[in-house]
């Protein structure tokens, strides 16, 4: 039973959030009036810390006509100058998105005790894990944000594996999502002069998938804190599934002082070039720092799957892009080692690819 808010003190936030499967949801719902100092991050990282917001948004594009050049283009122009862009008529049915932001609340809805066999402490296997904020024991304030983080092996695996409460539903998003990230993959390495994606640049840049559901509960003081902090994914592409809440904002490549809110549109799928791109491409495609708002009057939730090179592949700008005699700006690095230091600590912007410069 989850204590009264009277009984829980300072103290006892972490554990009760962070090792007893609570999770901020289960401090949500405890009614808390102020945000536990646990959670307050530092000045220059909170929302008042954005010195501009920009109304503008980053490019949508229409993919009904995949072959059309003009839609390559515009994929590619986006990777290159904005780092994000959102997707329509891609091809993933409108149910499918639906009962994936169904199943997400339905798991989060789950008792903690139940969610906790999930947790690191208690999983029966590496490839599912439960937790709470980014990575707790490194971080110098907390996150405000549950998580359900789900690596893909095979489909047996899942089957077996994976809580009954989202397997389907997390399963079917991945499978219908292939074909859109399998061209827009296309469409990118082409311009680096990529002829052909057999099959050793497939396992290079799309090897390994994780899907993640994430939940972002009621705050209170939200301009304390945040849901996400600021980070770049390790991932070659990042495809996202916001609700209708929105939260997600993303630094403008060319203006470090600006931040451009993404806002959500029925039916779409945001994508965003992840580290592993921005190296294999020699930095013509930019993973870009994005962070999410925390929210004091609305539970949110998002659904993102990343797209990755094999944990054993080694990385670095691909041949192709150096074959005209351009630098490499990059080293050769095993994929594995790049992530281990990404979770080593807390989110800190684009700290992680300085890691891969030669």
């Amino acid at each position: 039973m989850a204590p009264s808010l009277s009984l829980i003190s300072d103290s006892d936030v972490t554990k009760f959030a962070v090792y007893q499967g609570n999770g901020v949801k289960g401090l949500s719902e405890l009614g808390l009036k102020t945000l536990p100092k646990q959670y307050i991050q530092p000045v220059e990282e909170r929302m008042s810390s954005m010195s501009h917001i920009e109304p503008e948004s980053i490019p949508i594009i229409d993919m009904a006509n995949w072959d059309d050049p003009k839609v390559a283009d515009a994929i590619c122009d986006a990777a290159e100058k904005w780092g994000f862009f959102q997707i329509i008529n891609h091809g993933v049915p409108f149910e499918v998105l639906e009962d994936v932001k169904t199943a997400t609340h339905r798991f989060f809805g789950l008792p903690a005790d139940v969610k906790g066999k999930y947790s690191k402490e208690n999983s029966c296997t590496n490839n599912v894990r439960y937790g709470t904020s980014f990575s707790p024991q490194a971080e110098k304030a907390l996150e405000w944000k549950d998580y359900l983080s789900l690596f893909y092996v095979s489909d047996d695996e899942a089957a077996s594996r994976w809580p009954s409460q989202c397997k389907d539903q997390a399963l079917e998003f991945m499978r219908r999502s292939d074909c859109a990230i399998k061209r827009l993959l296309e469409a990118l390495t082409k311009r680096l002069n990529v002829k052909e994606m057999d099959e050793t640049h497939q396992t290079l840049l799309m090897g390994s998938k994780r899907i993640n559901l994430n939940y972002y509960p009621i705050c209170p003081n939200p301009e304390l804190t945040v849901g996400v902090g600021r980070h770049s994914d390790v991932s070659t592409l990042t495809i996202l599934l916001q609700d209708e809440i929105g939260g997600l904002y993303v630094r403008k490549i060319d203006d470090e002082d600006t931040w451009i809110h993404v806002p959500p549109i029925s039916g779409s799928l945001v994508i965003n070039i992840g580290d592993a791109l921005q190296i294999m491409s020699n930095g013509r495609y930019k993973s870009v720092e994005h962070r999410v708002m925390a929210n004091g009057s609305k539970n949110r939730i998002s659904v993102p799957i990343f797209v990755n090179p094999k944990p054993s592949a080694i990385i670095g700008p691909l041949p192709e892009v150096l074959e005209g005699g351009e630098k490499p700006v990059y080293k050769q690095v095993l994929y594995s080692d790049y992530v281990k230091y990404f979770f080593r600590k807390g989110h800190d912007g684009k700290d992680t690819v300085e890691f891969a410069k030669i």
